[in-house]
């Protein structure tokens, strides 16, 4: 019982770092863009997005790997974490140089480039933090790990407004990210030391080395597949078009990722309980694997249609400079019921011992993406990186429900009814925002969407009192889906 409790602890704290983590940075990040020029904020970005593909080759799955060995083996803890990091210093190094290399091949700007050094240093105390505290998740302890995120984006955030507002230009604002990612490197190491017990030293032991190796070389070809999918339209946008672009892009892309924190929450619960029902409850598997698509579908859809009519209106609360962000807003936030169903998807998959799969469903992903980028950058520039990422995510779904199909007999007809009820309360309550959008701020017209959405939606009857009580079990009771 007193682990049950830990790990209902551990994910209701996680889950409101979460929360606090992605209002903090979506916060910050709208004070920059009112602040900074498209082309400023993307070069801003395109230093983070760069380092943060290339963060994935020092890890390369060992955090996974040494949260789970770990957590099965908490009394070689020492032994695991000094492995990881006579393996992780060295591919440091090589990492850092790749990166040199490339903002030299890629013939970024004086000013870009060091941009990109500083980032990397970022890149490098971000990845050795995240490996102590995969040690402290592996003794089911995310209290000072939640704690820690928060903190940092409140130290992101101080510095760089104190940067901004003293006219120190983007070397100072993105020295405020390697401050905080220095805070929580010298954080998570006194906290490993002195509260979870582990020391930190080197080790080599040969047959542990290589084992370690081997249990993360599936981690990591999902993870590289994950990475360049999200970060790399950044990049080739910068190569293809220019980093005014890069900038323009980010509105849309920093709205669609802050909301990405809805369906994380509600995985954080529903994976654990997939695993229990596929091996002791194959009928309840499905009910809840279905559940999560109705309840997904019923979320995201409002939003994408209140965002498509509200486009004008929320890309205003930037800078006028980043009008031309509209429509791939509009576009991009369609793939947002594809980027929602994925989540439970994903996890049904790697419930069900399928995680290959996923692996392969992300690494056709980001063949069919580039492949789409580069046709489409150099046409519409950031318009074009939207389109790749609905049809991308869209390719994505459709995939992983084939695969799902394999599992179980899926019969989604129950799912498709429930999606057109919530399509015909989305038309309705967007209709009705559209007529009033002239007369109220873009407050008032949210309070109004919601209410008039989900007054459609019990009239159509597309949620019932018992899928209330099925949701509230599922944030609530931690996993009783």
């Amino acid at each position: 019982m007193t682990k049950i409790n830990n790990i209902a602890k551990n994910t209701s704290y996680l889950t409101l770092a979460l929360i606090g983590q992605k209002i903090i940075s979506f916060t910050y990040f709208t004070i920059l863009a009112n602040n900074l020029a498209p082309e400023q904020l993307g070069k801003y970005y395109l230093a983070i997005s760069l380092t943060t593909i290339f963060a994935i080759f020092i890890d390369l799955g060992l955090i996974n790997v040494l949260t789970r060995e770990v957590a099965k083996r908490p009394f070689e803890s020492n032994k695991l974490l000094a492995n990881v990091l006579s393996l992780k210093i060295p591919l440091s190094i090589l990492t850092v140089g790749a990166v040199i290399l490339t903002t030299y091949l890629l013939g970024y700007e004086t000013l870009t480039k060091h941009l990109v050094y500083i980032s990397s240093i970022c890149m490098i105390l971000d990845s050795f933090t995240t490996t102590f505290f995969a040690v402290s998740r592996g003794h089911h302890n995310l209290i000072y790990e939640s704690f820690a995120s928060i903190l940092f984006q409140l130290i992101v955030m101080s510095f760089g407004l104190w940067a901004l507002y003293s006219g120190f230009g983007l070397i100072y604002i993105i020295l405020a990210l390697a401050i905080a990612s220095m805070f929580n490197f010298i954080y998570s190491s006194l906290i490993l030391r002195f509260k979870i017990g582990v020391k930190i030293n080197l080790q080599y032991d040969k047959k542990f080395f290589w084992t370690l190796i081997k249990l993360a070389i599936p981690f990591a070809g999902y993870a590289i597949f994950q990475r360049l999918y999200t970060y790399l339209d950044s990049v080739l946008l910068s190569v293809l078009a220019n980093e005014m672009y890069v900038g323009i892009y980010q509105i849309p892309f920093k709205i669609i990722f802050a909301l990405q924190f809805l369906p994380l929450a509600f995985v954080a619960s529903l994976y654990p309980a997939l695993s229990h029902y596929w091996l002791h409850n194959k009928e309840q598997l499905l009910i809840s694997f279905k559940r999560a698509l109705n309840y997904l579908m019923i979320i995201s859809v409002p939003i994408i249609f209140g965002v498509i009519v509200l486009a004008d209106k929320i890309v205003r609360l930037f800078d006028s400079a980043y009008n031309q962000a509209i429509l791939p807003l509009q576009i991009i936030i369609i793939a947002l019921i594809f980027i929602f169903l994925n989540y439970p998807i994903g996890s049904l998959l790697n419930a069900c011992d399928r995680q290959k799969k996923n692996t392969f469903n992300m690494g056709l992903t980001v063949v069919l993406s580039v492949f789409l980028n580069l046709i489409l950058i150099p046409m519409y520039q950031a318009v074009g990186a939207a389109i790749t990422v609905l049809v991308s995510n869209m390719f994505m779904f459709f995939m992983g429900l084939y695969f799902s199909s394999k599992i179980m007999d899926l019969k989604l007809k129950s799912n498709i009814i429930v999606f057109l009820k919530t399509l015909a309360s989305a038309i309705i309550m967007a209709s009705i925002i559209y007529i009033l959008k002239s007369y109220f701020n873009i407050i008032i017209l949210i309070l109004i969407a919601v209410f008039v959405y989900f007054l459609f939606i019990f009239i159509f009857r597309a949620i019932r009192k018992e899928d209330f009580i099925s949701i509230y079990r599922a944030l609530i009771k931690k996993g009783k889906i």
